[in-house]
């Protein structure tokens, strides 16, 4: 059975971006329980700006799991790539997703790579590009496994990256370089642009997809775009998804609201 979930966001230098919940980790986790989420996603600034027992015990109190934590605060706050063409600078990506493995870890929480993983360049050809991300996957797809959970790697749309941007080009990376404990996130604002139909997309990520971002067409709440659902919750049941679909979306009209929309297009299309 598919699980849902919502997104937290503690980035002040992310604001207006794609997070249902913003500022108050209490207050977000208190929201999602009442509303009937399973799980929150956390996108912390980095591994210490969560207080850990707090989060322990605000899990405890409303029986809610930790879905993922993300890593993106690492090139919004910090500019590190782990396709960065400066060796120190590429270490220090590593090291900073490392450091969120660690953190989600506590909590049997996986970590994603979305936009640490960078663009090719003029100065960095694509297929060297790709072998860097690649060796980087390889590495901490084994850190991850510590913690029995897998390493999350997101395809992004091709104004976010030039690296992988379907399904398809995903599964090529893990397969390619014999990638192992790395699994797909499939987003599906990112795939409304990039595939040619979103189920063929899940189709073609099949075994690899481990995470859902849940959203609409314009990166609203799902419900509030022109994304068609039929044929996507066909898929991810012909491909035999049980994981998370998790709420990614701007907060529009507001957090509350945008939660509470969320949910019940969840419960509509997979209760």
């Amino acid at each position: 059975m598919i699980s849902s979930a919502v997104t937290i966001s503690l980035v002040e230098q992310a604001r207006g971006g794609p997070f249902v919940l913003w500022d108050d980790l209490a207050a977000g986790v208190r929201t999602a329980k009442e509303l009937g989420y399973d799980a929150v996603e956390i996108f912390a600034p980095g591994p210490d700006a969560v207080d850990r027992a707090e989060l322990k015990s605000l899990l405890e109190e409303t029986g809610l799991k930790c879905a993922a934590v993300g890593t993106g605060a690492g090139m919004v706050i910090n500019k590190l790539s782990l396709t960065d063409t400066d060796p120190g600078k590429r270490q220090a990506a590593i090291d900073f997703v490392k450091s969120m493995i660690d953190f989600g870890g506590e909590f049997s929480a996986p970590a994603i790579i979305g936009s640490m993983q960078g663009r090719w360049t003029a100065d960095l050809p694509k297929d060297e590009a790709l072998k860097s991300l690649g060796a980087a996957l390889i590495e901490l797809g084994k850190y991850a496994e510590q913690y029995n959970v897998p390493l999350i790697y997101e395809p992004l749309n091709r104004y976010e990256t030039n690296l992988c941007n379907t399904m398809a080009d995903g599964v090529e990376l893990l397969e390619s370089q014999s990638i192992s404990n790395v699994v797909l996130l499939a987003d599906l604002f990112h795939m409304n642009i990039e595939e040619t139909t979103i189920a063929q997309g899940l189709l073609d990520g099949g075994k690899h997809i481990g995470h859902v971002h849940f959203v609409d067409s314009n990166r609203r709440p799902a419900g509030n775009g022109h994304m068609d659902y039929a044929p996507i919750v066909a898929a991810l049941k012909e491909i035999d998804y049980s994981d998370y679909a998790s709420a990614e979306a701007f907060a529009w009209p507001d957090p509350t609201a945008a939660a509470k929309q969320t949910i019940e297009k969840f419960n509509e299309l997979f209760r």
